[in-house]
């Protein structure tokens, strides 16, 4: 059983495929057809289909001939006539905020791994923050007879896909559903920010700002919640101004960090609320004496100098579990029950929480 599993009440796309190892000799694929097969091993195109697939109940000297042939004749399985029979594609959709952002390339990437380790290949795409473009280009996809769909949503309402849940397996990731019952893979982003600020609270920060880009996204809400509870429940006040979204790029995060310095009490300390806000920061906190401690990890925190603490997240992790939910869906279609799974995270403590000035 997973951690926190829990029932619900009721722009370029990348194309990978990995088929059957066979050998490089013979005539030009597409020109075999099992029937070529079975003609020249002397069987059946029924016997050729077992020995493809690996079919324990076919004779070993019958199995030779066959898999000789199949390598003569360079034989690669036709997949148009599985996708009619079953009316999808063998492929997995992952639909993804950004892939540049290393979290969102990470989950996309071990959602691949594990299709072709189920014979599939995936289509990935990204959508910005444009809520209408994620319709837009989800109903394109779904449209296109996919075998299932991993999905980390930048729309608040998710109901559109109301009427493809009962055609696929739908599987939200990192992202919560809103609007349709869907399983979901989440990181603990409430309890991973009291972390955070529990840390600061302990290194001597009474002074504590939250930095975020969207504050409509269920991680930022999420990560705010958790903020806001351990300064309560450490008796410490949200002072005026400290909580702050817009942490697109460096532009935005300068102007948000000179902001917070020109206070009356400035910040002793910042909490970033994702890692796409933590690198964007990285520049405009150089000259600066915050602590920091970001909520996701990224390539080179521990080498900016002082190193970045972090609340560590696992994409590739996430990924997985979702991919995996996706086949077992498929492969058990009438399992109706969909479940809400809730992975931890951790406090990976580095150089740059120092105490207050």
């Amino acid at each position: 059983m997973l951690p926190d599993e829990a029932p619900l009440p009721d722009h370029a796309s990348r194309l990978s495929y990995q088929s059957p190892s066979l050998s490089l000799e013979g005539p030009p694929a597409s020109m075999t057809t099992m029937r070529d097969v079975a003609a020249r091993a002397g069987v059946s195109a029924k016997t050729v289909s077992r020995v493809f697939n690996d079919d324990v109940h076919v004779l070993p000297e019958t199995r030779i001939r066959v898999e000789a042939a199949l390598r003569e004749l360079n034989y690669v399985p036709n997949s148009v006539p599985t996708t009619f029979r079953k009316g999808r594609a063998p492929v997995v959709g992952v639909v993804v905020p950004d892939l540049l952002d290393p979290f969102f390339a990470a989950v996309a990437e071990s959602v691949n791994q594990v299709a072709i380790e189920n014979g599939m290949s995936t289509v990935v795409t990204s959508v910005g923050d444009n809520v209408q473009r994620e319709r837009e280009v989800v109903d394109r996809l779904l449209g296109q007879s996919l075998s299932g769909l991993v999905i980390a949503p930048v729309s608040t309402d998710n109901s559109y896909l109301k009427r493809w849940c009962d055609r696929l397996p739908i599987v939200f990731v990192d992202r919560g559903p809103t609007g349709v019952r869907a399983d979901s893979f989440l990181e603990d982003d409430e309890g991973g920010t009291r972390l955070a600020v529990e840390y600061l609270i302990d290194h001597g920060h009474s002074r504590i700002a939250f930095i975020g880009d969207r504050p409509d996204v269920p991680t930022s809400r999420n990560r705010l919640l958790g903020y806001r509870g351990t300064l309560s429940d450490r008796g410490l006040p949200e002072r005026e101004g400290y909580v702050v979204f817009g942490a697109l790029d460096r532009d935005s995060s300068a102007d948000i960090v000179a902001g917070l310095a020109a206070l009356d009490e400035p910040p002793t300390a910042v909490v970033s609320s994702n890692a796409r806000s933590s690198m964007a920061l990285v520049p405009a906190l150089r000259d600066q004496r915050f602590a920091v401690v970001g909520f996701g990890d990224f390539p080179m925190a521990d080498m900016i100098t002082p190193a970045m603490t972090v609340i560590d997240q696992d994409p590739t992790l996430l990924g997985e579990h979702a991919a995996r939910r996706v086949f077992d869906r498929l492969a058990h279609p009438k399992r109706r029950f969909r479940r809400r799974t809730v992975l931890p995270v951790r406090l990976v403590e580095r150089g740059q929480c120092r105490p207050p000035d």
